[in-house]
């Protein structure tokens, strides 16, 4: 009797319903072409006014929630929430602002309300199946988690579909195009018929797939059968982590306080699927090997020391660089992962074996709260940019940050309307160089345009550091260091090479470019041949540098340039005008033997 009810809160009392397949395309194609609609009045991302991402925002979620929320059973209940939620969600999107006015750091608040829409959802259909028969909706955990894990199992199913859909229209489109037959081929290049035929795959392959609850089910069994046999395996590592630090110290994790964050919190999120993976929705689901028992709650254990790790990296990194919205976006994440941390340390101190039972019900209140932090942080009511600009103002009013090392780039590009205000307000500054400065960021259409002095220095410290000048004791020609800098050449960890051919001429090489290869030690003819690594430019023929008008700058390219010269070679090309001529040449020379291609 017990296992019948457990069976009902989870399948929340579904019955079959032939026509959602049905109904799920045809309203994945109209959505698909409504979208459609829209776009193709807007330009890129960026120039869509406000009205035009909340248009998109709403259509898309309300489709999609009623395509994942949808029952025959009070079908009513689910449209009028599908409804309800994208309208608030484009509701949002249009307070926030039309995309071409965001920052850098804009994106995390799309990120943050569908991260609010998804852990509502579950919620909702737990409480819609709770309330039948006139009883007080409510949020049975195992209900509530076997939707979420159900819905992330059809996303991840259905995207799979349209990707198979896909390929098989461009198969077929070949297929055709053999006998001449283009017009498929011609369809799957216009935007209105692959947008329309992206909603209409989705909605049926969801459609099909709830009509076949045993096969997501199994889906889902095999997903959580896996993740849980992964459970021990990052457990031991997380601990072994942990236990090493005292030995290697926590000086490596704070000279890489950018990467620290990041990485901790991708720990903490895996910690957290993986157990929950392990107790399942309720204790009969709960797998009871010893190996994944204990493996769960090793990684119950080690998810607050991480969180702590990286909010102890966070703040040495906002101690050091003040307040930006990427850094308070982390603090946000890092705060919910010691939230997390905490509840999951008490649950295992208190139950110990049975900490399982004690956590489910944390894991519920948690998803309200991340769900409501996550719907307000979607709003502009929380503004990162007000609170990173202020800061930052502050940091070199008072004298903490020089002018020169003040990050100009970001209060003109990545702090959204406040920055760009504080810098109107700069241009007006009584210190001269603050102003000048300021100025100079404000007349930048891009941001590399404007002059990064701190990395600019930092970049000349590692270029001396790796530099190597041949012939050996020649000075380095006063600027030609600048112009490495400038174009981001010898600032890695790899040494580099700059052959003087003249006072106004140089060649630049990666050192890497030029090492004896070490797969086979035995093989005397293969050591002795250079070996040329792949790099993002053309390592074999070095990087020419002039001096021109007494600045140092990359050589510019032999082939044509300007449009006349473009049109000349145009023209005689397609005149047949095409000759063969002995001219001089000048190669470098290593060891007596050729490298790379001849130059002028």
């Amino acid at each position: 009797m017990q296992v019948e009810e457990t069976a009902a809160v989870q399948t929340g009392g579904q019955e079959p319903w032939p026509a959602r397949p049905l109904f799920l395309a045809g309203l994945g194609l109209a959505a698909g072409l409504l979208v459609h609609w829209i776009l193709s009045g807007s330009g890129s991302a960026f120039e869509r006014s406000a009205v035009q991402a909340a248009s998109l925002t709403g259509i898309a979620l309300a489709a999609t929630l009623i395509g994942f929320t949808l029952e025959r059973r009070l079908w009513w209940a689910s449209i009028l929430f599908s409804l309800a939620t994208a309208l608030v969600a484009a509701l949002v999107v249009y307070w926030n602002g039309s995309p071409g006015g965001w920052s850098a750091s804009e994106g995390w608040r799309t990120i943050s309300l569908l991260l609010a829409v998804a852990i509502a959802a579950p919620l909702f259909q737990a409480a819609r199946d709770s309330g039948s028969a006139g009883r007080v909706p409510r949020f049975p955990y195992a209900a509530v988690h076997d939707h979420a894990w159900t819905n992330v199992v059809l996303w991840c199913a259905c995207c799979l579909f349209v990707a198979v859909v896909f390929l098989m229209a461009w198969l077929l489109a070949a297929l055709f195009g053999l006998i001449k037959i283009e017009l498929l081929r011609e369809l799957l290049e216009r935007e209105w018929f692959w947008r329309a035929l992206i909603g209409l795959s989705f909605g049926a392959g969801l459609g099909l797939l709830r009509e076949n609850d045993n096969v997501v089910r199994l889906l889902q069994r095999v997903v959580a059968t896996v993740l849980a046999v992964l459970a021990p395996a990052l457990a031991i590592g997380l601990a072994l982590f942990l236990l090493a630090l005292p030995f290697t110290g926590l000086q490596a994790l704070w000279d890489a306080t950018s990467a620290t964050t990041p990485i901790l919190l991708s720990c903490v999120i895996g910690a957290l699927i993986l157990a929950n993976a392990v107790i399942g929705n309720m204790p009969a689901h709960e797998r009871r090997f010893p190996l994944l028992r204990y493996g769960a709650m090793v990684l119950a254990a080690t998810i607050l020391p991480l969180a702590g790790i990286a909010a102890i990296a966070t703040g040495l990194r906002i101690g050091q660089y003040g307040f930006t919205p990427e850094r308070l976006w982390a603090v946000v994440f890092v705060a919910l992962a010691c939230l997390y941390g905490a509840a999951y340390l008490a649950a295992l101190v208190l139950g110990r074996l049975g900490w399982a039972g004690r956590v489910r019900p944390m894991n519920l209140t948690l998803a309200f709260v991340t769900c409501a932090v996550a719907l307000l942080l979607a709003t502009p009511l929380v503004s990162f940019n007000a609170i990173s600009t202020r800061d930052q103002l502050a940091r070199l009013e008072s004298g903490r940050v020089t002018p020169e090392k003040f990050d100009w780039r970001a209060l003109a590009f990545d702090f959204g309307e406040p920055g760009k205000a504080a810098l109107e307000r700069l241009q007006a500054s009584s210190n001269l160089r603050v102003r000048a400065l300021a100025a100079d960021a404000a007349k930048a259409e891009t941001r590399w345009e404007v002059a990064d002095v701190s990395r600019d220095e930092e970049n000349r410290r590692k270029i001396a550091k790796n530099l190597r000048v041949l012939p050996s004791g020649r000075p380095v020609p006063a600027g030609i260091v600048e112009a490495l800098a400038k174009a981001n050449d010898c600032i890695g960890d790899q040494r580099c090479t700059l052959l003087l051919l003249s006072e106004d001429e140089a060649l630049f090489f990666n050192d890497s470019c030029f090492r004896m290869p070490t797969d086979r030690p035995g093989n005397a003819q293969a050591r002795s041949r250079l070996h040329v690594a792949a790099y993002p430019f053309d390592c074999r023929d070095g990087e020419r540098y002039r001096r021109a008008e007494g600045a140092w700058e990359r050589a510019g390219s032999s082939r044509p340039t300007t449009d006349a010269e473009r049109a000349t070679v145009a023209r005689a090309f397609e005149g047949g005008e095409v000759e063969v001529r002995t001219v001089p040449r000048r190669q470098v020379f290593v060891g007596g033997i050729p490298v790379g291609q001849p130059f002028e």
